[in-house]
């Protein structure tokens, strides 16, 4: 039965997916369970609901069962069959070229079938269609009387249960797609072949150059006047503004880059495979509580090597830079979902156990962690001294101001992966499978390559124009791609996909943002990093009083 509350527009909807237990054998006759999972508009992938939210009638005897916490994330309430995933349309729009949408037609599925491939007592594969001549008007809002009927045929296969979710992966490996995702790696690689192609031959050239001159300049008058990048060797490690939030920002990028790491390492090795539900969200979780200790320890080490003393406020800071946001964001998208009564919102039992992993893991590792960085007693190597009274900065032309600079530096990582982000996105926010890890590795580290030489580029013509504040800004060109990645968003949210309605943006933009500021972080830190070893190394190169 159909009856009032819900819009008729809402009926064309997705069925989300299926389980028991994968290691669950069957005999003959045995009933095979079927639990139910969600529903949502098939475009907006974030709204989804309890299937039995729908007006339809309950059956007699209902189980519930539990979720772990990646499937709770994930906003699964289960519908498996046999770790077997099934979707399927429980309605259909007719449109008919009518630009109003009052005129559509709407029509509900009333006959499923259910086509499923056994091996001796395993399951293998399910199907599910819907039958398309038996469909119920229900464009008119208001109460009706529905019969809806299901049929199983069950068929006989020869594949073996250890192959059963192949089907599912190999969809994002085929032929067509797989051209494309290379085509991606080798316009990456070109990319990146171009930009180590300038430093070889510009770059090098003239800090060779620079060198020879240096040196000839000092065997001849030492008391000529210096000019370009050596001029500035009195104040070009003295340490940045804000140093605190500035160990703190390469300590939260330090930890994302590991968790990333981990991440990657875990996919490659086949944890992540299609539908297995929530094994993401949980990985996510658990490995950011873990590596907090090497965000507390790369701040305290860095924040004390620049000769900070207020270590408690750092860690602090280290500790809310990146969660503070996510947390923030966490609080309004949740609310949003709860007004919904959707899925994606969290119950409060697991908003707990989020909670205490946080208080019990994720905090006492970060205070242990900053005590090792604290007590490590690493001193900043320097290959200058540093003046007592920084040089005055000469008047530069716009582009070599911060947000010219950060555009240039964004621009080509960025340029090397945007391909690959449509696949990406296709699979977070869309119903696309996406399985080839090993290609998205080798993209990011084609990423990281081109984030760390194009820093490294702009850091150089930096002192060369005498201009010795470069910590912030190298931190700030290396994250820029994280700020290309969100102009992404919008492009693909309204060029590329079909979501709408105020909780779907709100949870698209939000999440984005979160994860887009972690890009941010992540590679600001990188390109810091390579900046640091290239300024250490030319200066280190040349004589300076």
């Amino acid at each position: 039965m159909a009856g009032g509350g819900w819009s008729v527009g809402f009926l064309l909807l997705v069925c989300a997916v299926v389980l028991v237990r994968s290691d669950h054998t069957f005999k003959a006759g045995d009933p095979v369970p079927l639990y139910a999972n969600k529903v949502g508009p098939f475009h907006n992938p974030s709204e989804t609901y309890r299937y039995f939210d729908l007006p339809f009638c309950f059956p007699a005897h209902m189980k519930e069962k539990r979720e772990a916490l990646g499937e709770v994330l994930n906003g699964d309430r289960l519908m498996y069959f046999d770790d077997l995933p099934i979707w399927g349309f429980l309605g259909k729009v007719e449109k008919e070229e009518k630009s109003d949408s009052s005129e559509y037609k709407y029509y509900l599925f009333k006959h499923l079938h259910f086509e499923i491939f056994y091996n001796k007592d395993r399951v293998i594969e399910i199907n599910a269609r819907t039958d398309p001549n038996a469909l119920v008007d229900v464009t008119e809002d208001k109460e009706i009387n529905v019969e809806f009927m299901y049929s199983v045929k069950w068929k006989e296969t020869n594949t073996p249960f250890e192959k059963r979710m192949e089907k599912y992966s190999q969809s994002s490996s085929l032929p067509h797609h797989l051209e494309i995702h290379w085509f991606s790696i080798i316009n990456s690689c070109v990319t990146v072949l171009l930009l180590t192609g300038f430093l070889a031959t510009i770059l090098l050239r003239v800090l060779k150059n620079d060198f020879v001159k240096y040196a000839h300049d000092e065997e001849i008058a030492d008391d000529q006047e210096e000019t370009g990048w050596k001029y500035i060797h009195g104040d070009v490690f003295r340490y940045p503004r804000h140093k605190s939030l500035f160990a703190a920002a390469l300590g939260s990028g330090t930890q994302l880059f590991a968790l990333t790491i981990f991440i990657f390492v875990l996919a490659l090795v086949g944890v992540f495979y299609p539908y297995n539900r929530g094994a993401l969200f949980t990985a996510l979780v658990v490995i950011y509580s873990l590596t907090s200790g090497i965000a507390g320890y790369a701040s305290a080490a860095f924040y004390c090597q620049l000769e900070g003393t207020n270590w408690v406020r750092n860690l602090l800071l280290t500790g809310s830079l990146f969660c503070g946001p996510l947390f923030l964001a966490f609080c309004f998208l949740n609310t949003v979902a709860i007004a919904y009564h959707a899925t994606a919102a969290l119950p409060f039992g697991t908003i707990v156990v989020i909670f205490l992993i946080w208080a019990l893991v994720t905090s006492p590792l970060l205070l242990l962690g900053g005590i090792a960085g604290k007590n490590s007693k690493v001193e900043f190597h320097a290959p200058c001294r540093t003046t007592k009274y920084p040089r005055e900065i000469p008047t530069l032309p716009w582009y070599r101001g911060t947000l010219p600079q950060m555009a240039m530096a964004g621009f080509l990582p960025f340029s090397a992966i945007y391909i690959e982000l449509y696949y990406i996105f296709a699979s977070v926010w869309g119903h696309r499978i996406y399985t080839i890890y090993s290609i998205l590795f080798i993209v990011f580290i084609i990423l990281l390559i081109v984030t760390a030489f194009i820093t490294v580029a702009l850091t150089y013509f930096q002192l060369v124009a005498e201009d010795h504040e470069w910590w912030w800004r190298s931190f700030l060109c290396g994250g820029s791609t994280g700020i290309f990645i969100y102009s992404y968003c919008l492009y693909y949210y309204y060029a590329r996909s079909d979501m709408s309605g105020f909780m779907q943006t709100s949870f698209f933009f939000g999440y984005m943002a979160c994860i887009c500021y972690g890009f941010f972080l992540m590679l600001g830190t990188v390109g810091f990093r390579a900046a640091l070893l290239f300024v250490r190394h030319i200066y280190h190169s040349i004589k300076c009083e």
